[in-house]
């Protein structure tokens, strides 16, 4: 494992594979972020809000399921020949890779394809924050709060919301399907959990290589035999590659990188709440980009979630705060 310090830009002190994960303090941390930092961690943010809508544009050339196998893929060659294996076992490697490939990604992109709108996608794959708490209150034996309990309302309520508003663009199955996103996402977050202090970028580069096999076996089976699949390959316009290289070489190496960069620097406290406005930059960039219509009932889903994903990231340390402060 490539040993982490504070001196290399690609190290990172804990594997933080959910970006609102609570991580400890790196040694000389700092609490107050520069204006040029805080421009960079909103720089990734917007990298990955907006992805959602460079996966609408992939999708309009490539069946979900291959596209999912070309986006790991991607993110595994060149790279993982420049990226020493991160020391973990290999079962933490393959169980990651298959959760966020195989889980994840595969039904984010099913449902994207035609069952939900890419900010409404944005914002309800939040919902991994609360699976995740819930999952570490059932096989972890943590105990469940009273902010985290109020939090979770919040958040399904405003899903109820979006539930009640299904249309054209955005179905139940859409939306039960990017829920199980969200699930798979928060299995993923246990298993990352497990991998300990490793490099981010590197632990992300390996668990993508056993993302390909099974989106490959899916795709065959689901989309279409080898002539098929090879057709959608070789007449995809550039625009659709650049697409599928953005989502692996921004989306993932670039913004987990400067993300474990900005992690090294700064106190966790300090930079994850920023990782608050990924559905922000989601639905923004799909109205602006897409013409995704913003009704007052998405706004009020919105404001609801983001009020129950705010409490349950930033009410322990303003708890915190106020204690010391009494």
């Amino acid at each position: 494992m490539r040993p982490t310090s504070a001196a290399s830009p690609w190290s990172s002190r804990e594997c933080a594979i959910s970006a609102t994960d609570t991580l400890p303090a790196a040694a000389g941390a700092r609490q107050v972020i520069s204006v040029n930092h805080l421009l960079l961690g909103l720089l990734v943010v917007a990298i990955w809000g907006s992805n959602f809508v460079v996966i609408k544009v992939a999708l309009a050339s490539f069946p979900p399921l291959l596209m999912a196998a070309l986006r790991f893929a991607s993110a595994t060659v060149p790279a993982i020949f420049f990226f020493k294996r991160p020391q973990v076992p290999w079962r933490n490697l393959a169980g990651y890779g298959l959760l966020i490939g195989g889980g994840q990604f595969s039904l984010l992109y099913l449902a994207m394809q035609s069952q939900i709108s890419p900010g409404l996608a944005s914002l309800v794959v939040q919902a991994q924050v609360l699976f995740t708490v819930g999952l570490a209150v059932v096989i972890e034996g943590e105990r469940v709060r009273l902010f985290q309990l109020i939090a979770a309302a919040l958040a399904i309520a405003g899903f109820a919301v979006i539930g009640l508003h299904t249309d054209g663009t955005t179905t139940w199955l859409g939306i039960v399907m990017v829920l199980g996103s969200g699930l798979c996402w928060a299995l993923g977050n246990l298993v990352g959990r497990q991998a300990g202090r490793v490099n981010i970028v590197t632990y992300m580069v390996w668990t993508s290589a056993f993302s390909v096999p099974p989106l490959v076996v899916l795709a065959l089976l689901a989309e279409g035999g080898p002539a098929v699949l090879w057709h959608a390959i070789s007449v995809a316009p550039p625009l659709a590659w650049g697409a599928i290289l953005w989502q692996s070489m921004a989306n993932t190496i670039l913004g987990y990188g400067l993300w474990a960069w900005l992690l090294v620097r700064y106190d966790a406290a300090t930079v994850t709440p920023l990782a608050l406005l990924v559905p922000v930059f989601g639905m923004g960039s799909s109205v602006a980009l897409l013409g995704e219509p913003f009704p007052v009932w998405k706004g009020t889903a919105m404001l609801l979630v983001m009020a129950g994903l705010s409490l349950n990231v930033l009410w322990p340390r303003v708890r915190k705060k106020l204690v010391k402060m009494g």
